[in-house]
């Protein structure tokens, strides 16, 4: 048994963090699904950025798009809707087989929007309704004009995948904004079970210019540590299990950003030590081919956290603030998503200039 059935079998659910359309047609998703354990998958603009540049796969549909008089925006959302439709499909019998637990694709709303509620919500609601998929999650940021997003989208039954978290601290606060957007479901006397997950970014912490040497390759395990024996606390809490009584499934703890930056580090950093059940964990397609080949599993996170604070008195000791580094982060993340998006649209572009 593989490392990457090891790990499904704890508990931890095995997400991919990618998808191109050759990935669809060539059946090495598929083939993932049922040699690696995968039950889910992620995207963002960066991979919809690479997998559009680097393929004439979707030189047909950027045509056929283009002719219809498709602004850029909706041209570039009709490409990634085709591909994550078609993959949603594919972890369908993972959805129906978990109950809802598993099987999902993630689709982001435009990163521009990441500082705009009003616009967030509209078009959390408009794609979601687009892709007509009940396995699919819309994602928006974790900033503070998307949490109150995440509550109106949780309460409007749009089911959302929290990103760009990067601390405990940000991590609860879109936990209350889903709790906050259940609990006016509950009031309105609607279904309670509208699913979400909370995405925790760890690589960029030890990449960040201000983390000391020392720390390298410490803080983000530390960051995740921390936050899981936090999520832990708040999914065991009176609060939720009251939303449990009514219906809700708890929020899911995901681990993002799982692929090791670090060449001098493990390429298996943010897996081998970050197993625990009832999370997921969404990898680059490398990083889930170099578990399958030659991971290790260790015992599951446990609830103590007292290694990762005093790895978090090591860093204020070196004069760094945490939370204004995962403030930084979180800019610097939605700001890198942005410059994908906008690249994604001009390659698309000229693509479609060069096909008419």
């Amino acid at each position: 048994m593989n490392a990457t059935k090891r790990l499904h079998d704890m508990g931890q659910s095995l997400w991919l963090d990618n998808i191109t359309r050759d990935m669809l047609e060539k059946g090495t998703l598929a083939r993932y699904i049922a040699e690696h354990s995968v039950t889910g998958l992620t995207s963002n603009p960066t991979i919809f950025d690479n997998a559009i540049r680097k393929s004439s796969a979707y030189d047909a549909s950027i045509q056929r798009h283009a002719r219809a008089g498709r602004t850029k925006d909706e041209l570039v959302f009709g490409l990634i809707l085709e591909d994550l439709t078609r993959a949603a499909d594919l972890f369908r019998p993972v959805h129906e087989r978990t109950g809802g637990v598993d099987g999902w694709v993630s689709l982001e709303v435009a990163p521009a929007l990441a500082f705009d509620t009003p616009r967030t919500i509209a078009a959390a609601k408009s794609l979601s309704q687009r892709a007509a998929r009940p396995n699919l999650y819309i994602k928006i940021p974790g900033t503070k004009e998307g949490l109150p997003a995440i509550e109106e989208s949780i309460f409007a039954g749009v089911p959302i995948n929290v990103t760009l978290i990067f601390s405990r601290e940000q991590y609860l606060a879109a936990a209350d904004a889903w709790a906050r957007g259940i609990e006016r479901r509950i009031e309105a006397g609607l279904p309670a079970n509208v699913s979400s997950v909370n995405s925790l970014f760890i690589s960029r912490w030890d990449v960040a210019s201000k983390v000391p040497e020392s720390l390298r390759n410490r803080i983000g395990v530390a960051v995740t540590h921390s936050t899981y024996a936090a999520a832990r606390k708040r999914i065991s809490s009176p609060r939720w299990q009251r939303l449990y009584n009514f219906g809700a499934r708890p929020q899911r703890p995901l681990w993002a950003s799982t692929g090791t930056k670090d060449p001098k580090a493990s390429d298996l950093l943010y897996i081998e030590s970050l197993a625990a059940p009832y999370t997921v964990n969404t990898m680059p397609e490398a990083t889930l081919l170099a578990l399958a080949d030659h991971g290790r599993i260790g015992p599951p996170l446990s609830e103590d956290d007292r290694e990762a604070e005093a790895t978090f008195a090591a860093f204020r000791d070196a004069g760094v603030d945490r939370e204004a580094l995962a403030t930084q982060l979180q800019k610097d993340g939605a700001a890198a998503f942005v410059k994908s998006w906008d690249e994604l649209v001009a390659a698309v572009e000229t693509k479609a200039a060069a096909l008419r």
